[in-house]
């Protein structure tokens, strides 16, 4: 996935605790917890993996692959308002 380039400026900073609240509201649920590691799944079989430190944010790499994992467009991320 391709973001464009306003999009990725608003979320490239965002955190661990932010982007699970996201995938709640999304409907995702925790699968699965081993340690710092949570799995998550939706109701169409995406399953998605999440290293939980409270407060930290994501490298652009480890971001960049978490959302192509859990597949959201621009239009998601303004409906779960992660941009504007």
């Amino acid at each position: 996935m391709s973001l464009p380039s306003h999009a990725w400026d608003q979320i490239k900073g965002i955190s661990v605790d932010d982007l699970v609240r996201a995938l709640e509201r999304d409907g995702w649920v925790s699968d699965v917890t081993m340690g710092a590691i949570r799995i998550y799944r939706n109701a169409a079989g995406g399953r998605v993996s999440v290293h939980y430190h409270p407060g930290k944010t994501f490298g652009a790499r480890l971001l960049h692959a978490l959302l192509d994992d859990i597949g959201w467009t621009v239009e998601d991320m303004r409906r779960l308002k992660l941009i504007k």
